[in-house]
């Protein structure tokens, strides 16, 4: 393959693998408390109740109908558009229709495209498709997938969208060569590896079905993620690159810049409801809390948390976070000369409080938050330019909202509010400029709010 090859591919897969990756669940909760969903069945017919209950479980916790549902689309009808350096693709139906869907597949081809990434006529799936995780699934959660989507999901005719990308990049035999060399067999996973039954049930859902890498590993110039599991390296959920002006932040036990301050409890709380002591979900994350994550059992919850919190850090020199009062006492004194502590003043405090501390569980801290310490802060920038909106879950049921702010501050303004919080209450993120909040302004949405009745702006 040729270089200019290479980097068009790698730059097709880059896209389309990171969209996939924080793509927000688009509909609602199922028809059944999936929580109390049945076991999985180790024999039956696929039309089996309790195999079915347990397939809809498991396509809720995987988050299929995230990439297979188009907005004001029916679920998993497909139709959702993925943009890439060089077009667009479309996600597909996989509904039981027999013509349009998926409902002419045998077991063996839905188990082939699943976790090999390879469709019934022979073609290599787009890697948005994260077989690559996948391919750890059981036979059983398998057999209950397709049982579910053969039998529990209604069929809609509705052809697939071709992609939208020009002759010859249009061409799939650059995702054949992609595949062998950086998709793992189907294999399932070892339960052997970890003592604790729990542990095993955590790392099998991080791993695979909750694809949790697939946003949170770092990937190569090739676009593989660079661990697909802990026995990889540090690499793996380390954080990864920036995705549509969000940054996922590292799962490991890094005390600053990771989740190696929360306890197990913390952890399952943040994916039941998307907000601790710490921090608050953002981007897609949200999509994964509203929609997955709370309605997944306690007890698979747990294991997931227990699973991460053995993830030791990937930067051993990084120190915890301790507090610097330094900021809190400028402003409660009337002291706003510090670069950016006006405009914190003016815009931040109401919520986040003179000592950056928040509110618990309704507006997050700044102190201490592992997402304002990273080392990139494009979601903080991106945070403040178009706000964020934190939906209620069944165990925490108001939505809190925050506000976006570019609309009024300028590129310096965000820039040295930014700074501020980086760099205030003991926090140790780096600086950034107005150039790079003008970057990351270019790629987000910024409008002013409606304005009441009557009034103008000036």
């Amino acid at each position: 393959m040729s270089m200019r090859m290479t980097t068009i591919f790698s730059n097709h897969l880059r896209r389309a693998v990171w969209t996939a990756g924080i793509c927000a669940a688009l509909f609602g909760p199922p028809a059944i408390d999936l929580a109390q969903a049945s076991p999985p069945a180790k024999s039956g017919t696929t039309s089996d109740a309790g195999l079915i209950a347990h397939g809809e479980y498991l396509a809720r916790a995987g988050d299929c109908v995230a990439c297979h549902s188009a907005p004001s689309g029916k679920p998993f009808a497909g139709g959702l558009k993925f943009d890439t350096p060089i077009g667009a693709i479309y996600s597909t139906n996989i509904t039981p229709d027999r013509n349009t869907g998926i409902g002419s597949w045998t077991f063996a081809q839905f188990d082939r495209a699943v976790r090999a990434g390879v469709r019934p006529n022979g073609a290599t799936l787009y890697p948005a498709m994260p077989y690559p995780s996948y391919a750890r699934l059981s036979d059983d959660d398998m057999h209950a997938l397709y049982a579910y989507f053969t039998h529990g999901v209604a069929p809609v005719a509705q052809n697939n969208r071709p992609v939208d990308i020009v002759w010859p990049l249009s061409m799939r035999w650059p995702l054949d060569i992609w595949r062998h060399l950086f998709a793992p067999d189907p294999k399932a996973f070892d339960t052997a590896r970890y003592s604790d039954p729990v542990l095993a049930r955590g790392a099998y859902l991080v791993q695979g079905l909750g694809h949790c890498g697939a946003c949170h590993t770092p990937r190569s110039v090739t676009m593989q993620e660079l661990a697909l599991d802990d026995l990889d390296g540090p690499t793996y959920l380390a954080g990864g690159a920036p995705i549509d002006g969000w940054v996922p932040s590292s799962l490991r036990g890094n005390p600053r810049t990771g989740v190696g301050a929360w306890s197990e409890s913390e952890l399952v709380q943040f994916l039941k409801t998307g907000r601790t002591a710490h921090a608050a979900a953002f981007g897609g994350m949200t999509d994964v809390v509203q929609h997955s994550a709370q309605y997944m059992s306690d007890a698979d919850v747990t294991a997931m948390a227990r699973y991460i919190k053995t993830l030791p850090s990937s930067d051993p020199a990084e120190k915890p976070h301790a507090y610097d009062d330094t900021a809190a006492h400028a402003l409660r004194t009337g002291d706003a000369t510090a670069p950016g502590a006006a405009v914190y003043r003016d815009n931040c405090t109401s919520c986040h409080r003179s000592d950056g501390h928040g509110y618990t569980g309704v507006f997050p801290a700044l102190s201490g938050n592992p997402v304002v310490q990273g080392k990139d802060a494009t979601s903080v920038i991106h945070v403040l330019l178009s706000g964020s909106a934190l939906k209620g879950t069944k165990s925490a049921p108001s939505t809190f909202t925050m506000p976006a702010f570019g609309w009024r501050l300028n590129d310096e303004e965000v820039a040295d509010v930014t700074n501020f919080v980086r760099t205030s209450w003991g926090n140790t993120g780096s600086t950034v400029t107005a150039s790079d909040v003008a970057k990351v302004r270019r790629t987000v949405s910024v409008t002013a709010p409606e304005l009441p009745p009557g009034a103008a702006r000036h």
